[in-house]
């Protein structure tokens, strides 16, 4: 297989994909077995990941049972989970020497916190709580990225329905969930609350350079200006989940 059809077929080229394996199972603990490969079985786990492909249909183009799928498709997931210590981003605090223009502003801050929404399947008696402002069945998911877009939190499985504020007090609040350094903070939207560890723009202040519509398109005082930069800064979370 060459790189193109190992694109298309698992979302990474050849070279990735060794990396990848290697890892796996120097770290991660993933052994050949008898019949399957190591290989073979991360093929199998990212093709269901890249194609969102059912058992019956990877047992079909791998020639194994649903039960052989299931059972390595477990175990690479868990020797993915077990790479999170080498892979999983760490911020660091924007310090007195950034020179960045967005973030030099924002001493002290770590990173982006905001909300997106997966469309999900429920049962018909579940989906009003899963229903979004918009009317899409979906499920909340807070996403947490450094400046550098790396993801480094995620909790998702609220319903569509619930309040960000309500999302972002269960991250802080679990045993493994969110923490933020003492003296540090992440940049956050107005459904959000203005507390320590948490930066929201002033509230009812143009927050784009659009909505100043037709006015000079220079922010036209302190509060105006910081929305526009924390709105800059802010799209690095934007940016993540659409690379994601």
């Amino acid at each position: 297989m060459g790189d193109a059809q190992c694109i298309v077929n698992l979302r990474i080229d050849r070279k990735s994909f060794a990396q990848l394996c290697y890892l796996l199972t120097h770290v991660g603990g993933v052994r050949d077995s008898k019949y399957v490969r190591v290989k073979e079985k991360v093929a199998m786990f990212l093709s269901i990941l890249a194609h969102h492909k059912k058992n019956r249909i990877i047992g079909h183009d791998y020639v194994r049972s649903g039960q052989t799928i299931s059972c390595y498709f477990h175990e690479v997931l868990g020797s993915v989970l077990k790479l999170h210590s080498m892979l999983l981003g760490k911020p660091i605090p924007v310090d007195e020497t950034c020179s960045d223009e967005t973030w030099k502003w924002f001493k002290g801050c770590i990173g982006a916190l905001d909300r997106t929404y997966i469309n999900v399947h429920v049962p018909i008696s579940e989906k009003p709580k899963y229903r979004t402002r918009e009317g899409n069945i979906a499920v909340n998911v807070l996403g947490v990225c450094d400046r550098d877009m790396n993801f480094i939190f995620a909790l998702m499985g609220w319903e569509g329905s619930a309040a960000d504020a309500r999302v972002l007090r269960d991250a802080l609040t679990r045993e493994d969930g969110l923490k933020v350094q003492r003296g540090s903070y992440y940049l956050c939207d107005n459904g959000k609350a203005n507390i320590p560890g948490f930066l929201t723009p002033y509230r009812r202040v143009p927050y784009h350079r659009d909505a100043w519509g037709n006015r000079t398109t220079a922010p036209q005082n302190y509060k105006e200006l910081l929305n526009w930069r924390h709105s800059k800064a802010r799209n690095v979370i934007e940016r993540a989940f659409g690379l994601l």
